[in-house]
């Protein structure tokens, strides 16, 4: 059998229109069985069984395909966000956004590594990677935003919901990481304490984001030195 035959009869093996899905999908399946470091295209055409240029109709690189695979992950985990339960109560609705991010990370230990603890192909050469990623952050800020009120957005507002933004997932991403991690298991802390761990960050996170910010008190215009002794009756 000549080997443009074969290719051919490989090639069966998967429909042409769902091959770079495929691609992705065993792409993914190597990255938690071996490692990043095994991704290739030429062992996801081997384990596909397809020719070893088949990837390359629909990826240009491994890069590419790491690329599409990070985009894919972005764009399950936004959803998962988007299909949070929606309250008025606006700062109950954010502490179900944190419930869903930790949730996400708990469920889909691979796929969240792969966004936040895997070496990522350049942003700029792959912009499309990136842009349900974008969405999932400005979720995140637009909640905080509608805890803090609908007060006209300065420059220092927007700055201080970006920043307070960043402090939630850093909260939450950090407690993700320890509640998948083996360190957390050497404390041998009662069940009860990790289970309440969400749930008790999720609250005093709330209760940081509600209380008077630091940088709108510091911001405030103090008296002139010695305002108060002329108020008090001095000559």
């Amino acid at each position: 059998m000549n080997q443009r035959r074969q290719e051919k009869m490989q090639a069966r093996h998967v429909k042409p229109e769902s091959l770079a899905d495929a691609c992705v999908r065993e792409a993914i399946a190597i990255i938690g069985e071996h490692g990043l470091e095994k991704l290739s295209l030429r062992e996801v055409a081997r384990r596909l069984g397809v020719s070893h240029q088949a990837p390359y109709k629909h990826f240009a690189s491994r890069e590419h395909l790491l690329a599409e695979v990070v985009r894919q992950t972005f764009a399950d985990f936004a959803a998962h966000l988007d299909r949070r339960p929606q309250h008025e109560d606006k700062q109950r609705s954010l502490a179900e956004m944190g419930a869903s991010y930790l949730k996400y990370a708990l469920d889909h230990p691979l796929q969240y590594r792969l966004m936040f603890a895997t070496p990522l192909p350049e942003p700029r050469e792959h912009p499309e990677m990136m842009h349900t990623a974008q969405h999932a952050f400005c979720l995140l800020v637009e909640a905080i935003a509608a805890l803090h009120g609908s007060k006209p957005a300065t420059v220092s507002s927007k700055a201080i919901t970006q920043l307070d933004a960043l402090f939630v997932w850093s909260a939450m991403h950090g407690l993700a990481a320890l509640l998948t991690s083996d360190a957390i298991k050497t404390l041998e802390l009662p069940k009860t304490v990790i289970g309440e761990a969400a749930d008790h960050t999720l609250m005093r996170i709330g209760s940081a984001l509600t209380a008077a910010h630091p940088r709108k008190r510091a911001t405030q215009k103090k008296p002139p030195a010695g305002a108060g002794a002329r108020a008090g009756g001095g000559g």
